[in-house]
């Protein structure tokens, strides 16, 4: 059993001596830490200002220009409520998608009973159609999404979209049905119902009378 250690009679401790080395290992160590904690520091600054990766780089499949930043609060609007330049941008990106990915893959052979139109930007309910489809490409793609998601794409909005853009009596049914002669022709849609007829001569008799009054 060890002896207990008396103190000093004059009631004064000795000081504790430690080695000059283990002190440069001490003042090593806390240095290592301090230098640590201010790597932490930098690392969460870093996060906290830089946008989240890309969501799609997991599937190994490139975005497509016309998509908003990561990062941004914008939502997504039908194509046909863009205007101006804006609509311009974002049909430059849907031809991207559609040229380069969607025809390449999913383009079956054109024939009488697959047409299609290599002026398919010109059919306005063509181009929302492509459109909604590419919109749901982006979202079912997402991990978030899940597994399944690619496959719930290809069943609830591929296939729906490709056969009635490109059914035999569909928007493309006067365009290119033998790939190769390469045609584009806009079918003329019904004219407006009799209701709006009326109320437009209506109004147009209504802005007469003034004139026929002061005459």
């Amino acid at each position: 059993m060890p002896e207990p250690i008396n103190p000093p009679e004059d009631g004064d401790l000795e000081p504790v001596r430690i080695p000059e080395s283990d002190l440069d290992s001490i003042e090593a160590s806390v240095r290592k830490l301090l230098d640590q904690s201010a790597e932490q520091a930098r690392q969460l600054d870093s996060l906290a200002a830089a946008p989240p990766a890309s969501p799609f780089g997991a599937f190994g499949i490139p975005g497509f220009a016309g998509m908003p930043p990561q990062g941004t609060t914008a939502e997504p609007r039908p194509i046909l409520e863009l205007e101006g330049e804006e609509y311009e941008d974002e049909l430059d990106a849907l031809s991207d998608w559609v040229d380069d990915f969607l025809i390449r893959v999913y383009g079956a052979e054109v024939t009488t009973a697959a047409p299609w139109c290599p002026q398919w930007q010109e059919h306005s309910d063509v181009v929302a159609w492509l459109h909604a489809l590419w919109l749901a490409y982006q979202q079912h793609k997402d991990p978030e999404a899940g597994l399944a998601g690619l496959f719930v794409w290809h069943r609830d909005f591929l296939t729906h979209a490709m056969a009635t853009v490109r059914a035999p009596g569909g928007p493309l049914s006067a365009c290119m049905t033998d790939p190769d002669r390469p045609a584009h022709r806009l079918l003329p849609g019904p004219p407006p119902s009799a209701r709006t007829m009326t109320a437009a001569a209506g109004e147009l008799k209504e802005n007469d009378e003034p004139d026929q009054a002061g005459g």
